[in-house]
């Protein structure tokens, strides 16, 4: 399926999607490395790396959803460092997991419907 075709049946959700599942595996390393001495916490900006990922499907280099997470990353400062450099706040880290999990169900969700809606009209239901 060509990337013009894809966008006009899902929309942004597709690129959503996949932002949401990069920014889960982040975090779920952020927690893994929780005592790993000079570890840095990582994180996605998603609203600056959707805008990134839709501009460039506007701009006609296909929507680089990888490229545009990478660019939006940065580390995460502390509230409180830690005395070993470790900057993942494990509560932190866990809240914006929870959180990001919802949302990538959510998105799931819709785009489940609409697979759905397209199968029955093309089944002519």
């Amino acid at each position: 399926m060509s990337m013009s075709v894809e966008d006009n049946l899902f929309g942004i959700h597709g690129k959503a999607l996949a932002l949401r599942s990069q920014r889960l595996s982040l975090l779920a390393s952020n927690i893994a490395n929780a005592s790993t001495p000079g570890y840095k916490a990582r994180d996605i900006d998603f609203e600056a790396a959707l805008k990134d990922a839709t501009t460039r499907q506007a701009g006609g280099s296909g929507g680089d959803v990888a490229k545009a997470a990478d660019d939006a990353m940065g580390y995460r400062v502390p509230l409180q460092p830690s005395l070993d450099g470790n900057t993942v706040e494990l509560s932190t880290e866990q809240t914006l997991f929870a959180e990001n999990a919802v949302k990538y169900r959510t998105t799931l969700s819709f785009l489940e419907g609409r697979v759905n809606t397209i199968t029955r009209a093309l089944k002519g239901e």
